[in-house]
């Protein structure tokens, strides 16, 4: 008999940064990240279709601004909540069977620069490079899918964005070829999966 992944296993409790240089910054600890990631596999199984989680507070460039977390403080708190939160997510789906019924998507808006500026404040934000990270909903895994010049700053292979994302999602959804007869969907809906493909390494 298999024993499932429980809530401790899900806590990101322990990665609540105390803080009084900031009530903002009290918003971006990431101490419920595991419990919405929990109540997002419970939804999925319970046939919600759709379930976004937010995890507030990357927009990190150097030292500690104002209502920002600096690189190193926010790394330590976001990135091993995330860690944690992610793995427990994963297998669970695979211990429950859910990793062809479940589509995990986590990334951002962009990147950021490859080099330092020049006001001491780290990286600015930066659309040539962002990272994304895909699991399950039958895909291919386990594979790392494109690659950048060694500053970081520019793909040196076929380069992905928002549509073929998009594209992909929609691919583990529903059938291209019957969205695009279908003349009542939105526009933006039949022109995604007319003129988009999804990103050929996963499929």
């Amino acid at each position: 008999m298999s024993t499932f992944i429980g809530l401790s296993q899900y806590d990101t409790e322990e990665f609540h940064i105390a803080t009084s240089r900031s009530d903002q910054l009290l918003n971006y600890t990431p101490r419920f990240l595991g419990k919405q990631l929990l109540m997002a596999r419970r939804l999925c199984e319970a046939g919600c279709g759709f379930v976004m989680v937010d995890c507030f507070g990357w927009d990190m460039h150097g030292e500690q601004i104002g209502d920002q977390f600096g690189m190193k403080e926010g790394m330590n708190a976001l990135g091993w909540a995330v860690d944690k939160a992610v793995g427990a997510f994963i297998q669970d789906c695979e211990q429950r069977g859910l990793s062809r019924n479940v589509m995990l998507v986590i990334t951002g808006e962009m990147g950021r620069t490859p080099k330092l500026n020049n006001r001491g404040a780290g990286r600015d934000h930066w659309s040539e490079i962002a990272p994304l990270l895909i699991y399950g909903g039958g895909l291919k895994m386990g594979s790392v899918v494109g690659a950048s010049d060694r500053q970081g700053g520019q793909p040196t292979t076929t380069p992905y964005n928002t549509n073929h994302l998009a594209a992909t999602i929609m691919h583990v959804l529903v059938d291209g070829g019957q969205v695009r007869l279908r003349q009542e969907l939105p526009r933006d809906v039949i022109q995604l999966a007319s003129e988009y493909a999804p990103i050929e390494p996963l499929i």
